[in-house]
């Protein structure tokens, strides 16, 4: 593989440029239209060079840079629906993905990437997906992999949430619209909570990034005779993807020579769990981790269910594999127990795998596709319909079983509002993955099983694969690409950007029952 220091320094380089192109977009297409006009000012003497060159007055002309009239009228729309900044903002980061891994030196042969290639693997990184037709730590140069690097973490920290801390970084405030944006992605409650919120993921994120970078650095240094600067480069982008459930990896293998390392596939797994439980409850816990009597519902539903579908996922997959030889047959029993663990935390959204997934029993396939459909926390980097959504639907049928007119849960009642939207990601997803699978059923020639885990795995931007990511066409890629994008959005979010107005209703109509069941 082609890493060496340059193209790795050529890549860091390249990728502050991106930031700061983003920063200049943020600036100019978001505070400027929507700011009142500047005011005149009168004409200043220039004096000596240092005032003409001052942040100041290059801040000022910045602000003088105004877009358009139309283009300000357009932006100022978009800006009053978060759903369609959201979207607008994730497709611009993946045309820049696109564009810098087209360039040649994002290639190891030194030769442009296809351009389905590039767009698939831009859109994999920045929806954290992790899935790839090319095999990351061959096909791209240290260059091409800084560039997946750096879109894995923009698409893990989030487009508005990223928008948000450069405009606190540039202009030391937020605006109300931006404030509303990064409220919407980031799921949190007030708005007055927005710029505490964004500093706390970065905060997590560097964090929990950079412990687990080091630890993985030392066992690639001292257990596997890396070099410190080539151990250094593994460790990050393993703990960068595995902090944001990416699941890229750059070992053609993924993590299978490490299947029974405790200190690469323990590190990782909790950097995965870590991140797909949701920087709401990460708050959470880091304010009253001891006393669970004061947290709150969603917290508890989170984390409940995140410890029940670890424990079930490792006790089944680790029954299912036990005898397996193409698995976990020929291991020992710790490292039987190790495997099982890291197999049963990778599918909440990560993309990791220390076994060959091609070899798996078919209960194991199914078990991983309902984990991989459930997914993790909300507002996190995790994907699927997330946790709290599937133990909303339990407590709606719980309570329609036992005849009560309205649905508690934890000693709350839950909103008739977030029983509707329950059920509407969950149908609409359900929707998705089928009417997906049958298209790739058409367009390959693969088994219906292979198939539907691909399906669920894209759309539920997982990263896991049997093998057959590379090998379903063109056409197959163009499917998978918008499962991706509309995984990472959401169901919800892509519907809402995609309605053409909204509207209130001002009456309603009379009422009649139907039959149900």
């Amino acid at each position: 593989m082609d890493s060496t220091r340059g193209q790795l320094l050529f890549g860091l380089l390249t990728l502050a440029g991106f930031f700061t192109v983003v920063a200049a977009g943020v600036t100019l297409l978001v505070w400027a239209p929507l700011s009142s006009p500047p005011q005149a000012r009168a004409p200043r003497r220039a004096g000596r060079w240092g005032d003409l060159v001052s942040p100041a007055r290059l801040w000022g002309y910045l602000r003088g840079l105004r877009p358009p009239t139309s283009v300000i009228r357009w932006l100022g729309r978009v800006a009053r629906r978060p759903a369609q900044l959201m979207v607008l903002g994730f497709a611009g980061a993946i045309a820049m993905g696109w564009g810098l891994l087209m360039v040649p030196a994002a290639t190891s042969a030194g030769r442009e990437a296809g351009g389905v290639t590039a767009l698939f693997t831009a859109t994999s990184a920045v929806c954290v997906t992790g899935l790839a037709i090319e095999d990351t730590g061959t096909y791209w140069s240290g260059f091409g992999q800084v560039v997946i690097m750096g879109l894995v973490q923009i698409g893990g920290f989030g487009i508005m949430t990223f928008a948000s801390l450069l405009g606190l970084l540039v202009a030391r405030r937020l605006r109300m619209r931006l404030q509303l944006s990064a409220q919407a992605e980031t799921k949190t409650m007030g708005v007055g909570d927005v710029r505490r919120v964004v500093l706390g993921v970065l905060r997590i994120s560097v964090l929990v990034e950079t412990l687990v970078a080091m630890l993985l650095t030392w066992r690639f240094a001292d257990g596997y005779g890396e070099s410190w600067s080539r151990a250094a480069y593994l460790g990050l982008f393993h703990a960068v993807s595995a902090f944001n459930n990416a699941g890229f990896g750059l070992y053609p293998d993924n993590l299978m020579r490490f299947v029974g390392d405790p200190l690469i596939c323990l590190p990782l797994s909790v950097a995965v769990i870590i991140g797909g439980l949701g920087f709401p409850v990460i708050f959470e816990l880091r304010r009253a981790l001891r006393t669970p009597r004061r947290w709150s519902v969603h917290t508890k539903i989170t984390v409940g269910m995140t410890v029940l579908l670890l424990g079930l996922g490792w006790v089944l997959i680790t029954w299912a594999e036990w005898t397996n030889p193409a698995t976990m047959g020929g291991l020992g029993l710790k490292e039987k127990l190790l495997a099982g663990f890291t197999t049963a935390v990778m599918p909440r959204t990560a993309g990791f795998n220390s076994v060959d997934l091609s070899q798996i029993h078919d209960t194991t396939m199914l078990i991983n596709i309902i984990l991989m459909f459930i997914g993790g926390g909300s507002a996190g980097t995790a994907g699927g319909i997330k946790v709290t959504t599937f133990a909303l639907l339990g407590f709606v049928i719980l309570a329609e079983i036992r005849g009560e007119p309205s649905v508690h849960a934890l000693g709350r009642r839950l909103p008739a509002a977030i029983q509707r939207q329950a059920l509407t990601i969950a149908l609409l997803s359900v929707g998705m993955v089928m009417a997906a699978t049958l298209a790739l059923l058409a367009l390959t020639p693969f088994a219906g099983k292979d198939v539907l885990f691909e399906v669920t795995s894209a759309f539920a931007t997982v990263g896991m694969t049997t093998g057959i990511t590379a090998k379903v066409g063109t056409a197959g890629h163009l499917l998978l690409i918008a499962l991706m994008f509309i995984g990472r959005l959401g169901p919800i979010t892509a519907a809402a950007a995609l309605a053409m107005r909204e509207r209130t209703r001002r009456y309603e109509l009379p009422e009649e029952r139907t039959i149900v069941g």
